[in-house]
């Protein structure tokens, strides 16, 4: 059974507005550990993530263009929804409300990175080249110097950001947190999903194939189904 001795993983009895202190007691569980071990993770995913994409071992298969692609827009405010990903994946393992919980959370979604990985080892892909003249944006110049449109399908963007929604949602509910604060988890998350065809950083396929894999290690979490069957 997972509980804490402050009383962490505990929901809020009904007509008791006590989350907000459930949540802040959750972010104060071991949130040392929880910033090492995140900061680590994506320091590792990251380093595999680049080297794939500057030096695939395979020849770029460029993704084709929908219907989808061609009625959304560069629209530049988009790359600061695009950003804030590293922000909200890091919100589900700041909630865990112990280690079996944090440790379950890391491992699926390093499962889902790995498998992103593996796609991206044996099936490189990247997007078109946009109609967009970089250059009149610097923080778009600073992106494409980084990411150049490489490893896009499936779109791990949209696949961590949709793993961390459900997570969310699961540890939102679990402590009795306001439906507004549900409801904005799930706005940011899509504004993040939104963000990657608006930057065109992916394209529409991109996106249904990093939806299909966070759905698909989702069903496969026993840590995230404990979560959801958890009383509120």
């Amino acid at each position: 059974m997972e509980s804490s001795a402050l009383g962490v993983g505990r929901a809020a009895r009904p007509g008791e507005r006590a989350w907000p202190r459930a949540l802040a007691a959750r972010l104060a569980y071991l949130w040392w550990f929880k910033a090492v071990g995140t900061a680590a993770f994506m320091t590792a995913f990251f380093a595999a993530y680049l080297h794939l994409l500057h030096f695939p071992l395979y020849p770029v298969t460029v993704m084709p263009l929908t219907a989808v692609d061609r009625a959304i827009g560069f629209q530049p405010w988009a790359l600061a929804a695009y950003a804030t990903l590293w922000l909200y994946v890091s919100l589900p393992p700041a909630l865990a409300p112990t280690l079996t919980r944090l440790f379950s959370y890391g491992w699926h979604i390093g499962g889902l990175c790995l498998a992103g990985i593996l796609v991206f080892v044996f099936w490189p892909t990247a997007v078109p080249a946009a109609d967009v003249d970089w250059g009149r944006y610097p923080g778009y110049a600073l992106l494409k110097g980084i990411d150049v449109g490489g490893n896009a399908c499936p779109s791990l963007h949209v696949a961590t950001a949709l793993y961390s929604a459900i997570w969310l949602e699961a540890e939102l509910r679990e402590v009795g947190a306001a439906t507004w604060l549900r409801a904005a988890s799930w706005l940011w998350c899509a504004l993040i999903v939104f963000s990657t065809l608006a930057t065109k950083q992916h394209v529409m396929l991109d996106v249904v194939a990093g939806t299909c894999l966070a759905l698909t290690v989702a069903a496969l979490s026993p840590g995230l189904r404990r979560a959801v069957a958890a009383p509120v």
